[in-house]
């Protein structure tokens, strides 16, 4: 059965930001693997970037609206024959951000967030998917206590917190754990 990773980037990027790294992720993973990348829908405040909400000064009442959003959009796209327990959730930053507060209240076959960082009133279910944390010891953009703050928040048996020697980005690194996590993530029953 066919199977689907989404990728959704951070504050200020666009959506084709991430399809190298879907790509390289597709081309090691054992069964066909068809990568999504979402686009936000609002403009940055720079030109050329999206948003998933404004984030300076921190628009936390817009959050509810944006992940109801992200929530129809990947119900739309599961339409098309790739269940959601066939798909797994990829956020960086504020992308990362958006992936636990909608894919963790999903029945996705998991949820995985790179620098990002828990909404204020964001509250998982204890059944939520899943779910592999990752974070930049060195993140001068999201500080690295937002890996706890995650974990803190999350079903200990469910979750996976991984603290890399690193910054404000998705490293070479980081690249075994996350090809080994996405093929657990997507094992057959």
């Amino acid at each position: 059965m066919p199977q689907r990773l989404v990728l959704l980037h951070g504050w200020g990027a666009a959506a084709a930001d991430l399809q190298p790294l879907g790509e390289q992720l597709a081309a090691q993973h054992p069964e066909p693997l068809d990568i999504v990348c979402l686009e936000a829908p609002e403009p940055h405040p720079s030109p050329g970037g999206r948003q998933w909400y404004g984030l300076f000064p921190s628009d936390w009442d817009a959050v509810p609206t944006a992940v109801q959003q992200l929530t129809s959009r990947l119900l739309d796209v599961a339409r098309d024959g790739i269940p959601l327990e066939r798909t797994v959730l990829f956020g960086f930053s504020q992308g990362g951000a958006m992936a636990l507060s909608c894919g963790c209240r999903l029945p996705l076959a998991g949820v995985i967030t790179c620098s990002g960082y828990p909404h204020p009133d964001w509250q998982p279910p204890l059944d939520h998917p899943p779910v592999l944390a990752m974070h930049g010891s060195e993140d001068e953009i999201v500080p690295p206590g937002a890996l706890e703050m995650i974990k803190g928040r999350l079903h200990p048996e469910r979750c996976q917190g991984l603290l890399f020697k690193n910054g404000h980005t998705i490293p070479l690194e980081v690249m075994q754990p996350l090809r080994d996590t996405l093929q657990t993530m997507l094992k057959s029953p």
